[in-house]
Order: C-alpha cells, then structure tokens, then sequence
C-alpha cells in the first residue's frame, strides 16, 4: 500500500511539471504573437513556435522518461 501511495505522490508530481512545462510554452507563444503585432515577421514567428513546440516535448518525454524510471525503482522489493 506503501508502495502504492509513493507511485500515486510521484504521478501527481509528474502531472505538476507536465502543467509547468505546458504554461511555459503558452506563454512563450502569447509573447511570439505579441511580437508579430510589434513587426516580427510570420515566418519568424513560425519558426519560433516550432522551435518552443519541440523542445516542449523532449522536456514532456524526460518528465515520462523519469516518472517510468521512478515507478519501477519503488516497485521493486
């Protein structure tokens, strides 16, 4: 049961990075658009976006990566 708690505590952590890594990526978009508005161009802008969205996803991938490790280190006896 033990066990079980710390995998359910390390989930939620997991879940809270996930929702920081999320919001970082929403605010770096507001401010790319922010910045077409003041004269950047669209295909800068794009490029950004892409660049921001992939990073995003590696960080979402270790943060996978790191929860797996984790749930079998404390699974196991």
């Amino acid at each position: 049961e033990t066990r079980a708690k710390l995998v359910k505590d390390c989930y939620k952590m997991a879940e809270d990075a996930k929702v920081a890594v999320r919001n970082i990526r929403r605010d770096a978009i507001e401010e790319f658009k922010k910045m077409k508005k003041d004269g950047l161009a669209e295909d800068l802008q794009k490029d950004a976006e892409a660049d921001v969205q992939k990073i995003h996803d590696a960080y979402m991938k270790q943060i996978d990566d790191l929860f797996v490790a984790k749930e079998k280190d404390v699974m196991t006896v």
